[in-house]
């Protein structure tokens, strides 16, 4: 299991991955900081283990994510295409710019059911794209 403890404490642009269980089907990857090269890592292992169980639904909230790089953007687009040959759509929350901006202007938006929040996911709701331009 993932520490919840940044990658290096102390280091600016350091990146904590959690993994819980919010719901008896539920299982979230929680990610803040800064996701590039050199945190882009320590994201997929995380994404590893949240689709490793396969009977759940998997969510990452990302709505502490500070910065996200194109290394970290491969790095979910990954896990969505993984997500998806086993049969089931990845969750993101995301409700920063700074998360929503890449995945809009890239389009990879589309590869995942997006939430403005964790409760949406948990209630069933707002499964479609999360609204543009929030921030």
């Amino acid at each position: 299991m993932l520490d919840p403890a940044p990658e290096s404490s102390g280091r600016a642009g350091a990146l904590s991955a959690t993994l819980s269980s919010p719901a008896p089907d539920v299982r979230l990857l929680t990610v803040a900081g800064e996701v590039d090269t050199l945190t882009a890592p320590r994201l997929a292992d995380g994404l590893t283990g949240l689709l490793d169980d396969e009977r759940s639904t998997p969510v990452v909230d990302l709505a502490d994510v500070s910065f996200l790089a194109s290394s970290g953007l491969a790095v979910l687009i990954h896990a969505a295409h993984r997500a998806t040959g086993q049969g089931r759509a990845l969750h993101l929350v995301a409700t920063s710019r700074a998360v929503t901006r890449p995945l809009e202007i890239t389009g990879s938006d589309r590869l995942f059911e997006m939430h403005s929040g964790l409760e949406e996911v948990l209630t069933g709701g707002g499964s479609g794209p999360a609204p543009r331009g929030a921030d």
